[in-house]
């Protein structure tokens, strides 16, 4: 495994080449010099994901959702306590369905809130449906990179 790994900025979308032994030290952007791991998801368009998927050498879970979906709102606290758990071993992110309809197609996306998780620049779990906690959704993520 190489001593350093490619990560892209959750603000603005630059790939960083971040030492393995610094990725839990909160680094920085090279180029913005915003913190590469907030605790939050990034909210993702379709440029941004294709640069997220395909560059991050960590894994990225997606959370595909709408603002008007019932179980999405339920799920939001716990998915936003998930990224504080998982970062910086995994990147957190959310595409909302609505404003970027093209993922969702592209993913075939039939039920939201959908989790996906990507690892490699590809999907290797998904889950329909709404988790009910951080730690249920940790534990899926943990289940599915093993």
């Amino acid at each position: 495994m190489s001593d350093s790994q490619h990560i892209v900025c959750p603000h603005c979308h630059t790939t960083n080449r971040v030492k393995a032994q610094d990725l839990g030290s909160a680094p920085d952007c090279g180029k913005c010099h915003q913190s590469l791991f907030t605790a939050h998801p990034a909210e993702l368009d379709e440029a941004s994901f294709d640069r997220h998927i395909g560059r991050n050498d960590i894994p990225v879970l997606v959370d595909f959702w709408a603002p008007w979906c019932g179980p999405c709102r339920m799920m939001a606290p716990a998915y936003e306590q998930a990224a504080g758990q998982l970062e910086p071993r995994v990147r957190v992110a959310k595409v909302n369905t609505e404003e970027v309809q093209n993922l969702g197609a592209r993913f075939n996306i039939r039920s939201i809130p959908t989790l996906a998780l990507f690892k490699g620049g590809r999907e290797i779990a998904r889950q329909a449906g709404a988790m009910r906690s951080a730690g249920d959704i940790a534990q899926w993520v943990q289940a599915n990179l093993r």
